[in-house]
């Protein structure tokens, strides 16, 4: 789907042909007075009137419109879900929906079974969380488009959920080297050498989140990825938050973290380099059938222009907003719409 600001050029496009033709039409029926062409002289203003006619209706037709449509938006709780819960807050009540607000639902399982029993009608989920989690998939596919349509195609036909869109960015588990670490090595780790690292530096600390190493789509995939089993006696678990900023600190000489995180680059961390180990996380609108049904085409360009632009860098730039410069989110998400067009100010 179009972009709106595009919409908005193709409207003057569209316009300015509607006003070349009816100067043309003009001329014509100027020369068919001029020979004798009165029959040419009676048609004309009848095709310049429809010619008109068409235009406003395409025009009035371009910008993505939910007049009507009642719709209930949520979010799970931490910093990235408040700000894209916010952007559909923002940018549906912009479009001219009646919105009610339920963006910090919980977690994980709250938000999807909120969903799935429409306490609320969309939010914003994960398509590697969609195939392994609230499908019961296994061996998801390592090709974002790929797994995307795998989770889109069964999660509608099971549960009549539409996934909608898909963001370039991709909120998968991660690790960051220490400053220390990072010049040690010369630059960016890969999660072998990471691990080779480790298991040669017995003073090395490799901190976690307590999810991590129990996780099916966590410590096991990299343990089987690398060949190398994690140092127990080297592990730390700590609370998420703790995690970036004992690394940026070099009491971590790695620390798990989310991809996308504003941390990251708030704190100057380096991200160590990922082949395809972790599994995929790019997210998706999920929207109840019944509501999306109402104004379909609505619906996917606005979630086309909210989601095209973010890519890892945008994204991790903007939850930095938040999670580093303590920003508020739904002024944050606003902020990003306005600058894309998407909403005015």
């Amino acid at each position: 789907m179009h972009n709106f600001r595009r919409h908005a050029k193709s409207m003057k496009l569209r316009n300015k042909s509607a006003i070349l033709a009816a100067g043309a039409a003009s001329l014509l029926v100027l020369s068919g007075c001029a020979g004798g062409g009165a029959e040419m002289a009676e048609e004309e203003p009848s095709t310049e009137a429809e010619t008109s006619e068409e235009t406003t209706e395409e025009a009035g037709g371009s910008s993505p419109d939910l007049s009507g449509i009642s719709i209930t938006v949520g979010s799970k709780d931490f910093d990235e879900q408040l700000i894209l819960g916010y952007m559909l807050v923002e940018a549906f009540e912009a479009a001219g929906a009646d919105v009610t607000d339920r963006v910090n639902l919980g977690g994980t399982n709250v938000a999807r079974e909120a969903l799935v029993s429409g306490a609320i009608d969309t939010y914003m989920e994960y398509n590697g969380t969609g195939w392994s989690v609230h499908l019961g998939n296994e061996n998801p596919s390592f090709d974002p488009d790929e797994l995307t349509e795998g989770v889109r195609a069964q999660d509608l036909e099971e549960n009549g959920i539409h996934w909608l869109g898909r963001s370039p960015f991709n909120n998968t588990y991660g690790f960051t080297s220490s400053p220390e670490a990072t010049e040690a090595n010369g630059g960016a780790f890969t999660l072998q050498t990471m691990m080779e690292y480790v298991v040669d530096n017995p003073d090395a600390v490799v901190c976690m989140e307590s999810e991590y190493p129990n996780r099916d789509d966590g410590l096991v995939l990299l343990e089987e990825a690398t060949g190398i089993e994690m140092p127990e006696n080297q592990t730390l678990i700590l609370d998420t938050g703790l995690i970036y900023t004992e690394t940026a600190a070099n009491n971590c000489t790695f620390g798990e973290v989310y991809t996308t995180d504003g941390r990251i680059p708030a704190l100057g961390l380096t991200l160590v380099e990922d082949p395809g180990v972790h599994i995929l996380y790019n997210v998706s609108v999920n929207l109840r059938d019944e509501v999306y049904s109402q104004a379909p085409e609505a619906f996917d360009a606005i979630v086309e222009d909210i989601l095209s632009p973010l890519d890892n860098e945008r994204m991790a730039g903007i939850n930095a907003l938040v999670s580093a410069e303590g920003g508020d989110p739904q002024t944050v998400a606003r902020d990003y719409l306005i600058e894309e067009g998407i909403i005015s100010e």
